[in-house]
């Protein structure tokens, strides 16, 4: 079992740059990618995170998460992860938990099944409900018109006002088989956390809880406490 997480993981360390001192920072952000079963998530995370895909992807059971290193600039690491969350609504209970210290989530649906574009209300009056930033704001939000390498002829043409009508940031036709446009989609939820700060650092008066791996199991995932 994976213990509650943080969502910003910081280590600085200094180094010299033109006779200046210059800190390099090491952040962890948790995103969700939430949606209807079978829209694609898995799919998207895998490819996102690992550079691999297969359609014969297991229903998620609870939540699951991958993470991928970033070098964003020459002073930042970020690692990001991407957490998975079940879209069979017999475990909607579960979901609560796994929200906790989200800083950003994209909300997923299937070009190829329209109804569950009329679903997305519902996950994101359910992510509202259960999550918020540090703040109290709302979590910024994307959404993904998936497995656009398979219908391109039922966009809908009305995301551009649903995207203005409930908050959410933009929008994106993505494909995991392909590796359309989730590079981009990511780095603008990266981009939009780092230019408002939704997150904490060591030289702020609250310090942000540091995560400690405790051990690397056989199957190659990490679990996290805190200190």
């Amino acid at each position: 079992m994976i213990s509650d997480i943080n969502t910003v993981k910081m280590t600085d360390s200094v180094s010299e740059d033109n006779n200046n001192l210059c800190y390099k920072k090491e952040l962890l952000f948790k995103y969700l990618v939430i949606g209807d079963y079978g829209v694609g998530k898995t799919s998207i995370i895998r490819r996102y995170a690992e550079d691999t895909f297969s359609s014969k992807y297991k229903i998620t059971i609870g939540a699951d998460f991958a993470i991928k290193t970033i070098t964003w600039d020459n002073y930042t690491t970020i690692n990001l992860q991407l957490w998975d969350i079940a879209g069979h609504e017999r475990f909607g209970a579960l979901t609560s938990v796994y929200y906790r210290y989200a800083l950003a989530a994209a909300l997923v649906f299937d070009l190829t099944r329209p109804e569950t574009l009329n679903s997305i209300p519902k996950w994101l009056k359910d992510l509202r409900n259960r999550s918020s930033l540090p703040n109290g704001q709302n979590l910024p939000v994307i959404l993904l018109a998936n497995k656009g390498d398979v219908n391109l002829d039922n966009i809908p043409k009305h995301l551009d006002e649903f995207c203005k009508e409930n908050n959410i940031l933009t929008w994106f036709i993505t494909s995991a088989k392909e590796n359309i446009n989730l590079d981009i989609a990511m780095n603008t939820l990266i981009d939009y956390t780092l230019h408002h700060k939704y997150y904490k650092t060591p030289n702020e008066e609250t310090q942000p809880l540091i995560l400690n791996e405790t051990e690397k199991p056989k199957n190659g995932r990490k679990r996290f406490c805190f200190f």
